[in-house]
């Protein structure tokens, strides 16, 4: 880095975990402030309507951080975003519609992704071979192929990548499990992954112009071209093929992704997925109610339960993770943990400083700001992400792996040292998508 992009920040001391904590809430004394990085890092942000702006509060709060520019196709959210920051952050970063154009810039070293699924791995590699370091979004990538070819883009460019299951960064979830890996709960055998939500139905679509305000043919990018219709852009695209993954992605990709780091397993052996659309006639295109079983190797498994939506709910909605041993339960969410003994009652509680969202389409918190600044350390000082792509995708595979076996009606087979389906040609028809051409993914 220029010696001119240099600042030295002076090594604070904190007195109390509480500030700690609190001083990271969304201000310039957030968490490269507090361990005296010195470098400069400067920033864009792609895809600014929703977890984009908890990625700019969370690159705001990290001090010697600078967000260079806003990156959207939507002329409207753009607008909106640019006096969002101003009221928000204090200015307003350069603009740029075309994402490739940013990275031309020499003085650039990090891109935040948070666009609509189908350009997460594509985006990342094309950062990637530019020489920027990438955080992106969950998931890291659009099907099972990619997945792969994101993992070797990392290996072949060097450069940190990061994905945003920022729960990875919790201090309760940090200290569950390496108490739980100590044998707090004994023998772990099970984890349950549990999300549920009451939305509403997306309607069939009309076809409509597209509005002059957004370029359609950019927020396609790598995916077969679809006409515009009235209930896709801005959110509704996460339940479209084309562009989206569901639920199991949405969100169980955080869920499914703590269970599998505290139990310490990597791939499974075989998968189970029931459910279906049960609720409304709309356009939506995955299963809106889920029961996915991951069996791995020594009699160890994983549930996920997603319930997306509804007339009736099992109970208010909500999400988490509970891990469960020979001793006793961990109950796991974002803001806390709880340990409870084989009778059910409670031992301890362990809680954060700070509450971040759960099931609103933002989920900003704290835990932005520590993830966002765990990336921020990899890249000055070399020090070990929370979620570095090549552990990350494993999580997202599992996700993956979970909509291949509801789409083909059975338990599929896996080779737990790929990921990859065994004897079953069907399920491996969904292993790669089409791309149009000019734009798949290459090394």
């Amino acid at each position: 880095m220029n010696l001119n992009r240099r600042k030295f920040i002076k090594k604070t001391a904190i007195g109390s975990s509480s500030f700690f904590i609190s001083s990271l809430l969304y201000n310039k004394t957030g968490y490269s402030n507090i361990i005296g990085s010195s470098d400069r890092i400067n920033a864009a942000v792609v895809g600014v309507r929703s977890r984009g702006k908890a990625h700019v509060k969370a690159i705001h709060g990290c001090d010697n951080a600078k967000i260079l520019y806003n990156c959207d196709v939507d002329d409207i959210i753009i607008k909106e975003h640019n006096a969002w920051c101003e009221k928000n952050i204090g200015y307003i970063p350069k603009v740029e519609k075309d994402f490739r154009k940013l990275l031309e810039d020499k003085d650039l070293d990090a891109v935040f992704i948070a666009t609509p699924e189908h350009w997460h791995t594509p985006m990342t590699i094309m950062s990637l071979q530019a020489g920027k370091h990438v955080y992106v979004e969950k998931p890291c990538s659009h099907n099972p192929y990619e997945n792969e070819l994101l993992v070797a883009a990392q290996k072949k460019y060097g450069k940190k990548v990061q994905m945003g299951n920022q729960q990875r960064s919790a201090k309760t979830s940090i200290l569950a499990v390496n108490e739980i890996k100590n044998g707090i709960i004994g023998k772990v055998y099970k984890g349950e992954a549990y999300y549920s939500n009451n939305r509403g139905s997306i309607g069939n679509g009309n076809q409509i112009n597209v509005p002059k305000t957004l370029d359609w043919e950019m927020w396609q990018g790598p995916a077969p071209r679809k006409v515009y219709k009235d209930n896709i852009h801005p959110y509704n695209w996460h339940w479209f093929r084309n562009w989206g993954t569901g639920e199991i992605h949405n969100n169980g990709t955080h869920e499914i992704d703590i269970c599998r780091w505290a139990m310490g397993i990597d791939l499974p052996e075989t998968v189970t997925s029931f459910g279906g659309k049960y609720t409304y006639e709309d356009d939506w295109e995955f299963v809106d109610n889920q029961q996915v079983t991951y069996q791995f190797k020594n009699s160890k498994f994983i549930t996920w339960t997603g319930h997306s939506r509804g007339r009736f709910q099992p109970e208010k909605p909500g999400r988490g993770a509970t891990i469960y041993g020979s001793k006793g339960s961990i109950m796991l969410s974002r803001n806390f943990y709880k340990l409870f003994d084989l009778d059910g009652n409670l031992i301890k509680s362990e809680f954060e400083k700070s509450k971040s969202a759960t099931t609103n389409t933002r989920g900003e918190g704290s835990l932005d700001i520590l993830h966002v600044g765990n990336f921020f350390d990899a890249i000055r000082e070399n020090k070990s992400l929370h979620s570095d792509i090549k552990d990350a995708s494993v999580s997202t595979m599992l996700c993956h792996l979970g909509n291949i076996a509801q789409d083909v009606g059975d338990t599929i087979k896996i080779n737990s040292s790929t990921g990859r389906v065994l004897n079953n040609y069907k399920a491996m028809q969904n292993w790669k998508r089409e791309y149009q051409s000019g734009w798949e993914p290459k090394l």
